[in-house]
Formats: C-alpha cells, structure tokens, sequence
C-alpha cells in the first residue's frame, strides 16, 4: 500500500466516522458502519487506528483543527479583552454548528485525561490573557483568567447543545459577567483601581463614542494607571 493510498483510507475513515458523529451527536457509532461507509474491512480500521478509542481520538484532533482553522480566520480587534469576547462568541457558534464534533472535543470526561488537542486553543486563551495582564487590565492571575473563560465558555455552549436551542442572550450575560470577573470592573469597592477598570472596559466596548483613534489613546493611558497601581 502505497503512501498516498493510506492516507486516502485513513482520510476516508475519518470522514465516515465524523459524519455519524455529527449527525447523531452523542449516540454510539458502530465501527462496522464507519467501515462500511469508508468501503473497507475492520482489520484496516484498527490497522491506523487501534481500536474505537483511537478512531475517537483522531476524529477529536480532527474537530480542533476545524475549530482552530476558524479561529484563525478571524481578525485581531488589537484589544485583548475584545478578543477574548470574539474567541467566546466563536467558542459558542462553533458547539452550535458541530454539535457531534463539540460534544466529543468537550463534553467527553475522563477522570485524569484531556485530549492534548485541546491544549492548542488553551495557549491562544492563555496568550490573550497574558497580553491583558501586561496592560494592567486583569485582578487576577492570567492563568486563571484563561482558566475562568475556558470553563464558563464550556459550560455555556454545552448547555444550548444539550437544549438544541440557542440562547444569545444568556451566553452574553454569562460572557460579560466573566469579563467583569477577571477585570475587576464588577467589583463594588470604592477604590480607584475599580473605577478605571469600569471605564477603560466600557471605553473598549463602546468604541463609537470617542472614535477608534481615541479609544486607543484612552485605552492605553487607563492601561498605563492601572499597570502604575498594581505595581505600587
């Protein structure tokens, strides 16, 4: 068998497999149906991919390259915390319309275990997150601000899968109270941290009232005072 004659079987797998998959999401898809769809017998299935949990694996992988391959897609706002509200609402839209592929990407829990696919779309987060740290935008750690989002995210989306319903407007209630979260423009103290925190983030997210060009300026002075405080 010739190089380009596997990867032309194993491709054919994979795509009869993420096809029931998708179709029926979380049902069992039969291994001799995926066999059947790819026109090949069972020993060529567990030859590339071992067993059930192998094939499982791959079509996994295969989902993130597809969620990732839209991520990057995307534009950069040049805003980290804006960014990350993109990142959620692409999070969401892609769950919504992969549903087979998501469930299997994040809805599939093993004690112990998480595809090493996943940590590709990790790092993205965590990068945002960092850059947010490093204007002074965040009260918490970068890694738990990723880690904050990541779950939230999750859960969200999951429970419109679950639900076969969107709901737009609890992913943005849900959303904004995150962002207000690691920002800390939630926070009710009197102090002057949390002020400019509310300001710089309602600054961000209402670009059309002082312009692009402004907002930039104000957002990089509000980063410069609340970067100063934190270091005092």
């Amino acid at each position: 068998m010739t190089e380009e004659v596997r990867a032309d079987t194993r491709t054919r797998l994979l795509d009869a497999a993420a096809e029931m998959i998708a179709s029926a999401p979380g049902e069992e898809v039969s291994l001799r149906a995926v066999c059947a769809a790819a026109g090949v017998q069972m020993p060529t299935l567990y030859h590339f991919f071992g067993n059930k949990q192998g094939l499982t694996d791959a079509v996994v992988e295969r989902g993130f390259d597809l969620y990732l391959a839209e991520k990057s897609a995307g534009e950069s706002t040049g805003d980290p915390i804006q960014d990350i509200r993109d990142g959620w609402d692409a999070h969401v839209a892609f769950g919504l319309r992969n549903p087979g592929f998501y469930t299997l990407m994040y809805g599939k829990v093993r004690p112990g275990y998480s595809p090493s696919a996943q940590a590709r779309p990790s790092e993205l987060l965590r990068e945002l997150t960092k850059k947010a740290h490093e204007q002074g935008r965040l009260c918490t750690t970068p890694e738990q601000a990723a880690a904050h989002v990541l779950v939230t995210n999750i859960g969200v989306t999951l429970r419109q899968i679950v639900l076969a319903t969107e709901d737009r407007d609890l992913s943005i209630a849900v959303r904004e109270g995150v962002i207000a979260a690691i920002t800390g423009s939630a926070s009710s103290s009197p102090s002057l941290q949390a002020d400019v925190r509310r300001v710089l983030e309602h600054a961000v997210t209402q670009r059309d009232l002082l312009g692009g060009e402004e907002t930039a300026l104000l957002t990089k002075w509000l980063s410069r005072l609340l970067a100063a405080g934190s270091d005092g």
